[in-house]
């Protein structure tokens, strides 16, 4: 299958060199210099995955990222020279999948692209009935009577686990932090952590320990896991 990959970068011999790369994977490369642009690219063709540059003209990396979370689970990968902390953290908050700084090895890149269109086109994501049933791999979530089912089997969910499992399963592989787990599933902003992760291993241990990962540092994100046979 050839992906359609939008470059988002103002320096042309970022986007020279990654082109060169992602077509010899036989994937479809389109480009734009600024965020304007790649709004208008993505208005007009359906993409698989955007890499996106934080220090572009007129509509920056973030704004672009903020943008697109408002309509849009496309997977984004932040391609920036930026390399502090606290940039890699809030690209990750306002919905960017991954982030790798610059200067780069470009099959770190290739491969993380590569991994970002397994988790989002191969892991069985669905939504069905008007989003009333999401699926991610052998677990289900039934938003009309809040109610998940893993393996077949139903698990009843608090209002609170119900909210973080619907959020984690509409952006499966996507990095959530605590603030935002927190915001969605109390309703208010963080005051404490420990509530948090109190919750994540309760969620756990009903629908599988080996479906929610922690990355350190961050926060967790939903792995689909399909039945064995």
């Amino acid at each position: 299958m050839a992906y359609n990959i939008l470059h988002v970068d103002d320096e042309k011999e970022i986007i020279k060199l990654l082109k060169m790369y992602l077509k010899s994977e036989d994937m479809v490369h389109f480009e734009a210099v600024s965020g304007r642009e790649a709004l208008a690219i993505l208005a007009a063709t359906d993409m698989d995955l955007v890499i996106v540059d934080i220090m572009m003209p007129e509509i920056d990396g973030f704004e672009l990222i903020r943008t697109l979370r408002k309509s849009s689970n496309i997977p984004i990968l932040v391609l920036s020279a930026r390399i502090e902390a606290s940039d890699r953290i809030f690209g990750l908050e306002l919905g960017a999948d991954d982030y790798l700084t610059k200067p780069f090895d470009p099959h770190e890149a290739i491969a993380r692209v590569k991994a970002l269109l397994r988790r989002y086109h191969d892991l069985g994501v669905s939504s069905h009935a008007q989003n009333m049933r999401l699926t991610v791999g052998t677990l289900e979530l039934d938003t009309k009577a809040c109610i998940g089912y893993a393996e077949g089997q139903r698990i009843e969910l608090t209002a609170v686990e119900f909210r973080v499992l619907k959020l984690l399963m509409e952006q499966p592989g996507r990095v959530f932090t605590k603030e935002q787990l927190y915001e969605q599933g109390w309703q208010d902003p963080l005051t404490g952590d420990n509530n948090v992760r109190v919750m994540m291993s309760k969620l756990r241990d009903k629908i599988g320990t080996e479906r929610i990962k922690t990355i350190r540092g961050l926060g967790y994100r939903l792995e689909a896991v399909h039945e064995t046979t």
